[in-house]
């Protein structure tokens, strides 16, 4: 049974920064690319960043480009999102998703992405 854990979320001042994980159980991480993708109340989820399997390949919403970086350590089966700069507008529920998706491709999207996790909440505000 595949299950994808997220936790590092909380508040956070604008400005701040935080650290999210998504630790994987039941699937071996380092074979499949890893999406984050953040959904406010009653609105779409949408795509934060994508690494390839390897690791060597990321994209990003511009959105939170040059403030947001995603990293992996396949040997823990961990993926992080590190959040820097934060601003209220990046408050959100973020997940984390695997799949066997080419993050150059349309990665954004929801449909290729095979398992997802429950999510942590991540609020900016003064």
């Amino acid at each position: 049974q595949v299950q994808l854990v997220e936790s590092g979320g909380g508040l956070v001042q604008p400005g701040g920064s935080l650290r999210l994980s998504c630790a994987a159980s039941g699937v071996a991480l380092d074979g499949y690319a890893i999406g984050w993708f953040r959904q406010a109340p009653g609105k779409e989820r949408e795509g934060v960043s994508c690494i390839s399997s390897n690791g060597e390949t990321t994209d990003y919403n511009d959105s939170v480009k040059g403030r947001f970086a995603s990293f992996r350590d396949n040997a823990k089966n961990t993926v992080y999102l590190q959040m820097n700069s934060l601003k209220p507008t990046d408050t959100f529920v973020y997940y984390c998703a695997v799949g066997r998706v080419d993050c150059l491709g349309t990665w954004y999207y929801l449909y290729p992405w095979d398992y997802w996790g429950q999510g942590t909440q991540v609020t900016v505000s003064s």
